[in-house]
């Protein structure tokens, strides 16, 4: 789904203005009662949600991204047209490069597509340990996960305890469906990825990440060789 296939009825509009004020309350009051509170954004859809909620209301949580050094261009594309849009520079984290020289000089290039332990180790130098860099010294992080998006995330609580990372996690987006995630971007313009467009519910890093046929899981251009139940990257696994 983009917002070239979504129809803006009023009932949606509202439905959505509705949940926008939860969620924005809430961001909020993270913003007052978690600080300092950072907001991981992975410039998926709901992170854009989520970018324009607390840029527009101008709350003090810091913004950062991966970047993992596999991204698509076009996730690169959007870096920059966030910064052209809201006037705002994202802090954006690397991994170590000893880590990920290592890794590839033990195992390959593309050692991910040979195991999921392989996988797992890959997002653990490309993502996880960044994640660790980013979110120290913070008292709260903000994600854009949904409980629809994986059977991962059947369940998800708007608030809990990430004892990983030693601080309060929030997912202020849990109950939003993916039509209201789009009729947001829509309904306020919003920019996102124009992968998208071309039938990326889901995007990760380039070798990693596939378009969808109409009807299959937004999450199954993820990772496509792996079974649902392991396609976790790291970053949202309970310690």
């Amino acid at each position: 789904m983009t917002p070239n296939l979504l129809k803006l009825t009023p009932d949606l509009v509202a439905a959505v203005a509705a949940k926008s004020e939860q969620a924005r309350a809430l961001l909020a009051r993270i913003a007052g009662e978690w600080a300092p509170a950072a907001f991981a954004n992975s410039l998926g859809a709901e992170d854009m949600v989520l970018t324009d909620l607390i840029v527009k209301a101008g709350l003090p949580i810091e913004i950062f991204s991966l970047d993992t050094g596999r991204l698509p261009l076009e996730t690169y594309d959007l870096m920059a047209a966030v910064q052209k849009h809201y006037d705002l520079k994202l802090k954006v984290y690397f991994p170590q490069s000893a880590g990920v020289e290592n890794f590839v000089r033990a195992n390959g290039i593309n050692a991910f597509y040979d195991s999921v332990e392989l996988r797992k180790g890959c997002c653990q130098v490309r993502k996880v340990e960044p994640l660790r860099r980013a979110l120290a010294g913070k008292q709260a992080w903000i994600t854009g996960l949904r409980a629809q998006q994986a059977a991962t995330r059947v369940g998800l609580p708007v608030q809990e305890f990430d004892a990983g990372n030693g601080l309060e996690k929030f997912n202020p987006l849990a109950d939003w469906s993916e039509k209201e995630v789009w009729a947001y971007i829509k309904h306020h313009n919003v920019p996102y990825n124009a992968l998208h467009d071309k039938f990326y519910p889901s995007i990760g890093c380039a070798p990693c990440t596939r378009a969808v046929t109409p009807g299959e899981d937004i999450r199954s251009g993820r990772w496509w060789w792996e079974a649902p139940e392991s396609k976790e990257c790291g970053l949202h696994v309970k310690a």
